[in-house]
């Protein structure tokens, strides 16, 4: 059974840093890509962050570049996202999901991920 499940997720004030990770099994997760989506209150849930299996490719959206860093460990099968300089925009239900390769034109997009995490919330706030 495949399973990704997130944790790191927590209270911050706004400029700190969390860590948050995707713990995968069932799966090998060094043949597949892993992305980070967020939803906030309200809105529609968009992507952040996706890494490649292969060739280490990566894509950030351009609201977190700078600020966030995904990476793998494939040994461990996770995948981290290190995010520092928080603001409260980035306020929301962070989920991991999986799906074959990262595409430059379609990372970002729901329906062609396989499976998906329950989500960690992150809340930016003083």
């Amino acid at each position: 059974q495949v399973q990704l499940v997130e944790s790191g997720g927590g209270l911050v004030q706004p400029g700190g840093s969390l860590r948050l990770s995707c713990a995968a099994s069932g799966f090998t997760s060094d043949r597949y890509a892993i992305s980070w989506f967020r939803q906030a209150p309200g809105k529609e849930r968009e992507g952040v962050s996706c890494i490649s299996s292969s060739d280490g490719t990566i894509y950030y959206a351009d609201s977190v570049k700078g600020r966030f860093t995904i990476s793998r460990d494939n040994a461990k099968n996770t995948v981290s996202l290190q995010m520092n300089s928080l603001k409260p925009e980035d306020t929301a239900v962070y989920y991991c999901a999986s799906r074959r390769r990262c595409y430059s034109s379609s990372w970002y997009i729901q329906s062609p991920y396989d499976y998906w995490g329950q989500g960690t919330q992150v809340t930016v706030s003083s």
